[in-house]
């Protein structure tokens, strides 16, 4: 297949007029006799989106622990330009947590969004900066815990989040970082313990600016220190919602967009109307753009990634290279999938969405072949 016509996203950040050649679910760069030909339209060719933290959508939850779940969650992710994904489980209880990675530990895709991994959001976070984790599910780090999910999971755990203040956290960091993604996450860490934490392996923010301190001129918090240790990428929800525009923007500046990965932190209510949901077991009420708990807490978006980045270009002045490579190429490169996917160069599999001039979904492939289309 040849898609002519298109403005194509380049690993450097650019985009550059031409052709995409696809041949047996693979970016080539060679043309092979027949080829179908598409007329791209002059749109924009992005990689697919990867998703690193977002619970669930379509009115399913990765904790929900089920084939049917998981199943949902993927094709409706397909249906937005999300073509691998990473979803996050939630401070649940240990059984709970069990049968929700042994579920993604036995899971194969059917279709939809590629399965790349898991992130473990929770329960070693602090209870003074839970969001909208269940108090009562909260733990210490514990590593005989954690290596049980991991083997339920069969290994899929990609990310594991840790607020470094709380007891053994310190000895856990330096214990798992060469087995998984260490992040800190819902923590009221100081600057010099945050930094402790990265000096020990962690390499990773969870949601940067929510779930931790206000990044304040005389106590930077994690926010400084994550800014300081140069092997850190912070992830960012660009929804509206959880960061002020002007806040995006600083964190660019902070950052720059090689070390920025744009996440939905999506719940089961993305996709559907208003009303009354769950989330971690527990109640939700969406009304907009807006999640909350009873008490007013924020609790997830209901934004998908794709609507983050748009919303990130149209109204917080961030260059659309910058918004894409924050949403392929640096999540790609975060889990360690970027050898095969996040970008479209030969040879690696052709996951692919076209946007027209005005970033909406036009054509959605998953190893070239075609999940989504408004072509013409």
């Amino acid at each position: 297949m040849i898609i002519k016509n298109v403005q194509i996203f380049q690993e450097n950040k650019t985009f550059t007029p031409g052709d995409i050649i696809i041949h047996e679910g693979k970016f080539e760069d060679t043309v092979h006799e027949n080829e179908a030909i598409t007329d791209g339209h002059g749109w924009y060719a992005i990689p697919g989106l990867i998703d690193i933290h977002f619970h669930g959508c379509a009115g399913y939850d990765f904790c929900d622990g089920t084939r049917e779940a998981l199943d949902k969650i993927s094709a409706y992710e397909a249906s937005v330009g999300v073509t691998s994904i990473c979803p996050a489980s939630m401070t649940i209880a240990e059984s709970q947590l069990y049968q929700a990675m042994k579920n993604a530990g036995e899971y194969t895709c059917s279709g939809g969004a590629k399965f790349r991994g898991i992130h473990m959001e929770g329960p070693f976070i602090s209870e003074k900066k839970k969001g909208a984790q269940a108090a009562e599910n909260i733990r210490t780090c514990d590593l005989k815990l954690y290596h049980s999910l991991q083997e339920a999971s069969g290994n899929r755990i990609r990310i594991v989040d840790v607020a470094p203040e709380t007891e053994g956290a310190m000895s856990f960091i330096e214990a798992v970082k060469d087995d998984v993604l260490v992040s800190l996450a819902h923590s009221a860490a100081t600057y010099d313990t945050a930094r402790e934490a990265f000096r020990r392996g962690a390499r990773h923010v969870t949601h940067l600016f929510n779930g931790m301190s206000p990044f304040h001129h005389r106590d930077p918090g994690i926010v400084g220190a994550a800014a300081d240790s140069q092997n850190c990428r912070a992830e960012l929800i660009c929804d509206s919602i959880h960061v002020h525009p002007a806040m995006v923007r600083a964190a660019f500046t902070l950052f720059g967009s090689d070390r920025i990965i744009l996440i939905s932190d999506s719940m089961r209510a993305t996709g559907l109307a208003d009303g009354q949901y769950t989330l971690g077991g527990q109640n939700v009420c969406v009304q907009g753009k807006l999640a909350t708990l009873s008490d007013g807490t924020i609790a997830g978006s209901v934004t998908s990634l794709m609507g983050c980045l748009q919303n990130i270009v149209k109204t917080m002045d961030i260059p659309l290279a910058d918004a894409v490579a924050c949403s392929t190429i640096n999540p790609a490169k975060e889990i360690n999938i970027y050898d095969h996917c996040g970008s479209i160069t030969p040879g690696k599999e052709a996951d692919l969405v076209l946007l027209d001039h005005d970033l909406q979904v036009r054509a959605v492939y998953i190893n070239g072949e075609l999940q989504n289309s408004r072509l013409t």
